[in-house]
């Protein structure tokens, strides 16, 4: 026999701590089918077997872990896990700790996509009467997408030249990876309890289906629907469609047509400013002329002729209130000129990109705008925006101006 005995206690211990200690069984990706699969109701923890041609390991997915799932899981359906290996001392057994789940396969992604919805639609989370109007022109604008990514680029280019007086109020987070749908409901969460936004974009470029899966996630699904705030879902290309578009105020096909959306057309806005002038100073014009049409046909009345001198004094007196209409439509006309050009000169006074075209610029140091040379230190990197561009730069030196006492 040998000379050291030990318990079956200490054996599944010590197994179980060498399988831990293992950097390759920490954190692994794998492969198999669903069986024996038992959902514990009373804890919320889902227990199975992973299995392929020839072998099967079991498996179990604790309640924190299993509320994040986006599908049912079921027996026969083919998945991919990250998970963790261990050992479960109490009866020895190898075990899989599962950590995150994801359908293997387009048809079993397209099964947990429909499955979410119909379960989403069934509560109400797509109904019309739920959908909020958009502000027609909205004061600040906020997106939550990622700062490195296309769909910002395409946002702000069309904001550039529909409504350049629009602000934004950017949340930055990751649009794909396990992380990415937590940060996603924060930015959400952070944007419409701030009360300084009128409507969200939530953005993100062309992806492929696994790319763009994370917009189809439960939590981000119901952070749109207890938004109070307005939302529209911008999510990949138009044939794109995921679970946050059903649940949106509005789904746009890309960015860009978000964009469109959400800001209105200001060389339009003025155009249609315009054409109501116009309206009001023909209305003016055709009463004046059928004033002066009936005055001519009581001129040339026979009772008007027999009157003799009447006629002369009527027509000096439509005379005159054709010269004061005349006038007030002249005064009015200019009045509404004054208006409509104070107005412009007051819009492209609040231009930035027209006081950038100066040479001034505009620095931001982690997307805040400096104000003083005392917010920056020596060795601060920040964004220099230019009227055709921005550059990244360093701060050597801060020099602050001497001000004379008061």
């Amino acid at each position: 026999m040998a000379g050291n005995v030990i318990t079956v206690t200490a054996l599944n211990r010590y197994v179980r701590t060498l399988l831990e200690r293992d950097p390759v069984l920490a954190d692994i990706a794998l492969r198999g089918e669903i069986s024996n699969f038992k959902n514990h109701f009373k804890t919320g923890h889902l227990y199975f077997s992973l299995k392929d041609e020839q072998c099967a390991v079991s498996a179990v997915m604790f309640r924190s872990d299993a509320q994040r799932l986006n599908f049912a899981p079921r027996d026969g359906m083919r998945v991919v896990v990250r998970c963790r290996i261990s050992l479960y001392e109490r009866s020895g057994s190898f075990q899989v700790y599962v950590e995150d789940m994801f359908p293997d396969g387009v048809g079993a992604m397209q099964m947990a996509f429909e499955q979410l919805k119909e379960k989403l639609a069934a509560e109400g989370l797509f109904a019309p009467e739920h959908k909020q109007m958009l502000p027609a022109m909205p004061r600040c604008i906020g997106l939550v997408t990622s700062k490195t990514g296309a769909a910002i680029q395409d946002i702000f280019n069309v904001t550039r030249r529909r409504y350049p007086m629009a602000h934004f109020l950017l949340c930055p987070v990751n649009v794909q990876g396990q992380e990415a749908a937590p940060e996603i409901v924060r930015a959400i969460q952070a944007l419409d309890n701030s009360g300084r936004v009128d409507v969200i974009i939530v953005a993100r470029g062309g992806g492929s289906r696994e790319d763009l899966w994370v917009f189809n996630s439960e939590q981000i699904a119901r952070a749109a629907y207890a938004c109070r705030t307005p939302i529209v879902s911008a999510i990949g290309h138009e044939i794109d469609f995921c679970i946050l578009d059903f649940v949106a105020d509005l789904r746009a096909p890309t960015p860009s047509a978000a964009a469109e959306l959400v800001m209105p057309d200001m060389a339009a806005e003025y155009a249609a400013v315009c054409r109501v002038f116009e309206n009001i100073r023909k209305q003016i014009q055709n009463r004046a002329n059928l004033c002066y049409n009936r005055y001519q046909q009581l001129a040339q009345s026979p009772v008007l002729a027999r009157a003799k001198g009447q006629p002369v004094q009527l027509a000096q007196e439509l005379a005159e209130v054709v010269q004061r209409m005349r006038s007030s439509m002249a005064v009015r006309s200019s009045r509404c000129a004054d208006r409509l050009l104070h107005a412009a000169r007051l819009a492209d006074s609040l231009n930035p990109y027209g006081v950038l075209a100066r040479g001034y610029a505009i620095v931001r140091r982690e997307g805040s705008v400096l104000r003083s040379c005392r917010a920056a230190s020596p060795g601060d990197r920040v964004e220099v925006e230019l009227a055709d561009g921005s550059l990244l730069c360093q701060v050597e030196k801060a020099d602050l101006k001497r001000t004379s006492a008061v």
